[in-house]
């Protein structure tokens, strides 16, 4: 359970109080301020028995965040629950891409779709430096 002032909360321990904690701390206007309903949502919807409840505050998340936060507070059941975010995986081609071209970011990908897979791996071959990946 989180113990702090409203100065440093972030939006990981209002999932906490509302998953686990059940203390609402939408104390003041400042609270509401720092609520990040994206953020409270994206973390809910890893878990089956919450993705529902994010998925409603998505639909309607033109309401104040005090709405919102009591909405979940009052209706997710108390339970630990904890998953690593997902995270984009990389795709090393942009990167030989911007190396091989000099390109940036943008341009790399834009470009990526153009190459076929033997023009790419001729391309890896040839900013392959050796060593360990």
């Amino acid at each position: 359970m989180w113990h702090g002032d409203s100065t440093d909360m972030n939006p990981f321990q209002f999932v906490n109080e509302i998953t686990f904690g059940k203390k609402d701390v939408m104390v003041d206007p400042d609270m509401e301020k720092k609520y990040v309903p994206f953020m409270v949502n994206r973390s809910l919807s890893y878990f089956p028995d919450t993705v529902y409840m994010a998925n409603e505050m998505n639909r309607y998340h033109h309401l104040d965040s005090k709405l919102q936060f009591q909405f979940l507070l009052n209706i997710v059941r108390k339970r630990k629950r904890f998953s690593k975010w997902v995270k984009p995986e990389t795709d090393n081609s942009v990167d030989v891409i911007k190396e091989y071209y000099g390109y940036s970011n943008e341009k790399a990908i834009q470009i990526l779709p153009l190459l076929s897979t033997d023009q790419l791996n001729i391309i890896k071959n040839k900013v392959n430096k050796g060593g360990r990946k």
